[in-house]
């Protein structure tokens, strides 16, 4: 039987919102501007994990 890593590869964006503690409206802002990258699974928005680490460092050097 294959195990699952707990640690998730994607977001959704109700999720990313809860994990940064951001709201919708600031995450698709955030998303539009080009400064957290998205990916498209049929009609779903997901934010790899990657990316959310690399958000917050970018966060951290403003």
């Amino acid at each position: 039987m294959t195990q699952v890593s707990p640690t998730k590869a994607a977001y959704s964006i109700a999720e990313l919102c809860q994990v940064l503690g951001l709201g919708k409206t600031t995450v698709y802002s955030e998303i539009g501007a080009g400064r957290i990258k998205t990916l498209k699974a049929g009609r779903r928005t997901l934010v790899p994990a990657t990316e959310v680490a690399a958000f917050l460092e970018r966060l951290a050097t403003v």
